[in-house]
Order: C-alpha cells, then structure tokens, then sequence
C-alpha cells in the first residue's frame, strides 16, 4: 500500500485553503505544502487575516502551521517533493468562445496539469479537488502522460461538498467522502492510499469509493439538487405573495413529510456562491453537449428562476418606492452571499444593486466582512456602466446605523446574525418617511417592526402579515 508523506496543493482558495489546513491537523506525520502563484494570498495564509474567512479556519491553521502546514509560491518544489498532488484552482464558467456562459472554463487546470507533467521526477497521485465536467480526468491523463517522461500519473476524482460559513466543521465531520478512481490495480492502489488519510478523522463507512466519472457527475448532481429546492421554494413565494399565504407556514407543512425533508426549504431573495449557478450552467452545457436538449432545458430553469427572485426583489423595491428610486438612498444590508463567509461571487446584492443603480438609486452599504474593493469589484465585473459611475453611486459604510441614516428604504439581503439584534427604533427614527424596509432573508421580527412604523416587505409573505 502507497504511504504518502508529503502533499502538495496548487491552489490556495476557498477550497484548497481549509482542505489542506484540516488535512495537516489531522494528519500531523503528512507534510502539507499549498503553493499559489498569488503572492500575496499566500502571505496572507501565513499571518492572522487569513485570505479566507472561515469559524474556526484560523485555529485548525495555527495549529499546523510551521508544524506540518506550509505555504509557498515555489509551486515547482511542491509538484517534486510531493506524492499526491490535489488540483484546487479556480474554475468558472467560461465567458468567451465555446460554451460561453454555461461551460467550465479549464484553463487553469489544463496549466496545472502541463506544470506537474513538465516537473515532476517521480511517479504522483493526481486528486482533482476543483469543480470539474465529467470525463475532465481524461484530459488530465491525455496531458499528463504525453508529457510524463516517463513518469507515471494516476489520477482520482475528490469533489468537496462544503458549504461555506460551515466549511470547517463540514470538513471535520462530513455526511461523506467521494472519491473516484480507475478501476484498475493501480487505480484502486491509488484510491486505497487517498482513503487512508481520511481515515485519521473520518469513519471508513462514510468514504464512498466509485469510478472516476461517477465522481465527478455527483459533485454537478448534489449542487445542482440543493438549487433546485430553494428555486422551487423561491416559485413558491411568488405565489405566496400573490394570495396572502405564508412561505414559512407552506415550506414547514411540506418539510415534515418524510419523504421531502426540511432543508433547503428557506425562501430568499436568492441562491449565490461559487457553485451552485456555476455548476447547474455547466450540466445544462453537458446535457446541451451530449444531445439532451429536454433535461438541459429542465436544469437551466432552477437558474432563470433564481434571477427572476432577485430581480422580482429590486423590482419590489422601485415600486413601493412610488415607482422611481431616482436619487432616494437605498440602504443595502450585506453583500457576501450568505453569512459568516467574505466570499461574494454571485451574491444576489450584486444584483439587486445594479437594478437600482439602473433606476439611478444612490445605494449605501454594511457588511461586517466584506471590504469596499471587493463590492466595486463586483459591480464593475457586470459593466453595467463605468467603475466611476459605480464609486459615485455606491457608498460603503463601516457600521449599519451610518448606512441607514436617511434612507428611504432597507434592504436585507444577507443573513448576518448582527442584523437581528440592531437598533431597530433607532434607525427608523432617522430614515425618511415613509420608511420601507425589505428582508430578502426572512430573519427579522416583521410585527415588532411594524409597531415601530416599517413599511415591512418580507420574501413570499402577505403585505399585511
């Protein structure tokens, strides 16, 4: 049996950060090396603000840092020294040429595996950590073998199933492993040897072995299942709305059948992240690619519906608004995607906040975690208009109550924990009036609010619920 001593990680994101971090307090006799070419991410891994905000990430680092954790941009030394290499680069959905809008783009993957192809000296275990379309594997091998020099690869498929705000505990205490292999001798070997350093923490009955691309298609699968629920329960407010029911009420009825289950069940403004929109357009591009146009048609619905949420919810907004939001301040109340995370690609207030910056809405925002540059950033991705326009219209705030002052309305749009507990008297008594608030998450205590004097608008509930 193949007994690893060193790893090395190229990628030191979302994923391959605090994969590689449990990895090493786990496993203290495995040396963990994540390498990047991001200089500065990696000497962010290597203070107290890590580049990635995780509960509890920064004690698992501290732990095993400078024990058997390290951080480098030497990506060369890494690939040479390691056993088993884990592939955790970035892949999003490609926005130019072939698939563009739906598929992955690979670029970065097909780099990884050129630099290990053209480095390594010794036979590697390849572990593809990232996100990736079925039968990506076999693009990896066609790399890796041409250009091997003999050396040989083999390759295994190792889908994270994390949620982020609860990566570390999911990492700690996971429903399962997958992890896909060649059912060959050596693929199997190679499975054996991945399957043993899970083991230091997690039970053996819980690391699912499989072929290769049944790994990967369950990743796109379980993304794409999880969306679906909260599209369809996002459909549902609509009609919620519509006829004076309670989304709450309806999504606890049908969650206590057995058969259906209460997770994600909770009605929002909308799904974002890393993910779940990008893994659905990239199984909508199979299906499209594989000639099964019925079943890409089915999955890229969950998609139109989360746009239509967010896009129903700004539209709300402007027209409680009296129809215009023209030069009235807009306080937005988060921006990450969800909560205790800094991450905020594909958050719905991105969008929500180019529907109003488009009505010329001046727009003032408070998240506890996620820096100005970022929320520019974003907005300036979408070239809605220019980063000068976006600077003028969008104003960051360090505290809510600053964000709220003289605001015509509210926004909540991501569920921080703060929120429920402010000022609410308070910041009412400095808004304009009428003052209008909109929970986009369904968290806060809307009779309480009204008492005050909110105009309340709460996701697939009654105007006067």
């Amino acid at each position: 049996m193949i007994k690893i001593k060193n790893i090395c990680c190229i990628g030191a994101g979302y994923v391959g950060g605090p994969t590689m971090a449990v990895i090493a307090q786990k496993c203290p006799e495995i040396r963990v090396t994540v390498v990047d070419i991001n200089p500065d991410r990696i000497a962010a891994w290597q203070t107290d603000e890590l580049p990635v905000y995780e509960p509890g990430l920064l004690e698992v680092v501290k732990e095993a840092r400078g024990r058997n954790l390290f951080f480098s941009t030497d990506i060369e030394k890494g690939i040479r020294e390691a056993e088993m290499i884990f592939i955790s680069v970035n892949t999003p959905t490609k926005t130019y040429g072939t698939g563009k809008g739906r598929a992955a783009d690979l670029k970065y993957v097909e780099l990884s595996a050129r630099q290990i192809a053209q480095t390594a000296t010794s036979d590697k275990i390849v572990v593809e950590k990232s996100t990736l379309p079925v039968r990506t594997a076999q693009s990896i091998k066609a790399i890796l073998d041409e250009s091997s020099n003999g050396v040989k690869f083999r390759v295994l498929s190792n889908p994270e199933f994390l949620a982020e705000g609860t990566a570390v505990s999911d990492l700690l205490h996971p429903d399962r492993v997958l992890i896909g292999g060649d059912q060959t001798p050596e693929g199997l070997e190679a499975i054996e040897a991945l399957t043993d350093i899970y083991a230091h923490w997690v039970p053996r009955e819980r690391i699912i072995q499989t072929r290769l691309w049944s790994s990967e298609l369950s990743k796109l699968v379980a993304n794409a299942f999880l969306a679906q629920r909260i599209s369809s329960i996002n459909s549902i407010s609509a009609l919620c709305e519509a006829t004076d029911a309670d989304v709450d009420e309806v999504a606890h009825a049908i969650g206590t059948d057995s058969r259906i289950g209460p997770k994600f069940l909770k009605s929002s403004v909308g799904f974002g992240g890393s993910c779940f929109q990008k893994d659905i357009l990239n199984l909508v591009y199979l299906c499209e690619h594989f000639g099964l146009p019925e079943v890409a048609a089915y999955w890229d619905q969950v998609v139109i519906m989360n746009d239509y949420q967010k896009r129903r919810f700004a539209q709300k907004i402007i027209t409680s608004l009296f129809n215009t939001v023209t030069d009235k301040k807009i306080a937005m109340l988060g921006w990450a995607f969800k909560k205790d995370t800094n991450d905020t690609r594909e958050s719905a207030a991105i969008y929500v906040t180019d529907h109003l910056l488009n009505d010329l809405a001046l727009v003032h925002v408070y998240d506890p975690r996620v820096p100005a540059g970022s929320m520019y950033n974003d907005l300036n991705f979408l070239s809605s208009r220019s980063p000068e326009e976006n600077e003028r219209m969008l104003t960051v705030h360090n505290n809510p109550y600053d964000a709220c002052k003289d605001a015509h309305a509210i926004a909540v749009v991501t569920e921080w924990d703060e929120f429920k507990t402010l000022d609410w008297k308070r910041i009412f008594s400095s808004m304009k009036k009428p003052a209008f608030l909109f929970d986009g998450r369904n968290i806060l205590d809307h009779a309480a609010l009204r008492k005050i004097g909110f105009k309340v608008y709460a996701i697939g509930k009654g105007e006067k619920m």
